[in-house]
């Protein structure tokens, strides 16, 4: 009986103990993840209860559009430019060269809005890693005014988005804010997985992040600032050899002491229809670029995921089964309050778990490699989110 009693003690200990206390220590993580949830909603809530200052700002505002080649809805995309209803606007677009297609969707545009000044510049290739710092350092240049709005060419806005962007830099201590943005997919099933995570984690994340620490960062589809900030920590140069200069934009505005906020305009970001293979190179860019720019958020993304938790959970220990619907009451609170309350945009509740998902699989990808596409072209990442053209031809992990 001895030895039959040791054996059963032995298998407890070296089976059934580990098993347990990863289901505990999974436990305690999930825990965490679900009070994260609260704070998601209490953030909304936050961010929903500052009103837009209403001053009636007539500041004069130029308008930096750096484009490649015609993404999806271009010409619809610019055409709300055009069509601000602001008194003094202008706006600049960049492209590399005359033969880029999207020229001719800007001179048709400059035919239907003559009253509506505007530029086109050809900058040749670009200088810096980051191509579209380039094109907004040559844009910047050549702009007529101290207020601009940078907006990526997948951008559409209502004719009041210039009228409130003013309106908050009445303000004299602003430098930079960011529009947060309602994803837009297209058709695709990758696409509207990839914009139900932008409407729900993404976007948490950062509320929570401004609920907590003030806002010490940017996001890039559409960014406005002062030229004196920009010119202040840096320019452009200081930017070009990180990928996510978006981020680091609003990081160094911060730190020189200018305010940054994520202002009360809510622009439309049209992602297009991706394929399998080309989602997959966005979201390991994308995984990859915030690893190396926020290392320590990147880990604390993993609280914003309890429903992967929670199935983690239940695999280890089926016992536990109890957790998944009060997992998915806190998720689908925090899922509804950003996207819905605050994107004002419609969520897809069936996708919703599936994207939970994949996005946990993202993040986990997101530890290794250290190439990205972009555009065509492959780059090398750095520890301090820095990065570097290589050859195409070079292998990539």
């Amino acid at each position: 009986m001895l030895p039959a009693a040791s054996g059963a003690l032995f298998f407890s200990i070296v089976v059934i103990a580990p098993g347990k206390i990863l289901a505990g220590a999974l436990l305690i993580v999930l825990s965490g993840a679900v009070v994260y949830s609260g704070m998601q909603v209490v953030a909304a809530q936050r961010y929903l209860s500052v009103k837009p200052p209403l001053l009636g700002s007539a500041e004069p505002i130029s308008i930096l559009k750096p484009l490649s080649g015609l993404d999806p809805g271009l010409e619809s995309n610019l055409r709300t430019f055009f069509a601000q209803d602001y008194p003094a606007f202008e706006i600049l677009f960049a492209v590399r060269n005359e033969t880029d297609p999207a020229t001719q969707v800007v001179s048709r545009l400059q035919r239907e809005h003559p009253r509506v000044p505007s530029r086109l510049l050809f900058t040749g290739e670009p200088q810096y890693p980051n191509a579209k710092v380039f094109s907004l350092e040559r844009m910047l240049s050549v702009a007529s005014h101290d207020l601009v709005v940078m907006s990526d060419s997948d951008i559409r806005v209502t004719p009041d988005m210039l009228q409130t962007v003013a309106d908050e830099f009445q303000d004299s201590r602003l430098g930079v804010a960011t529009c947060p943005y309602r994803a837009v997919s297209g058709p695709s099933i990758w696409s509207r997985l990839e914009a139900t995570g932008m409407n729900t984690d993404f976007w948490g994340g950062a509320l929570v992040a401004r609920m907590l620490e003030g806002m010490h960062f940017a996001v890039g589809p559409t960014i406005a600032a002062r030229r004196a900030v920009l010119n202040g920590i840096g320019g452009f140069a200081r930017l070009k050899d990180y990928l996510a200069e978006d981020f680091v934009m609003g990081k160094f505005a911060a730190e020189a002491g200018h305010g940054v906020i994520l202002s009360s305009y809510v622009i439309e970001h049209h992602i297009g229809s991706a394929t399998f293979a080309e989602n997959v190179a966005h979201r390991l860019r994308w995984a990859r670029s915030t690893r190396r720019s926020r290392p320590a958020g990147y880990i604390g993304q993993l609280f914003t995921m309890p429903l992967p938790l929670a199935l983690l959970v239940y695999a280890v220990s089926p016992g536990w089964w109890p957790i998944l619907p009060l997992v998915l009451v806190a998720r689908g609170a925090a899922a509804y309050s950003i996207s819905q309350r605050v994107l004002r945009g419609k969520l897809n509740w069936f996708l919703l778990p599936i994207e939970d998902v994949m996005g946990f699989c993202f993040w986990l990808a997101g530890f290794f490699g250290s190439t990205i596409s972009w555009r065509g072209r492959h780059y090398r990442l750095y520890g301090d989110g820095r990065f570097e053209l290589i050859s195409s031809t070079a292998q990539h992990n």
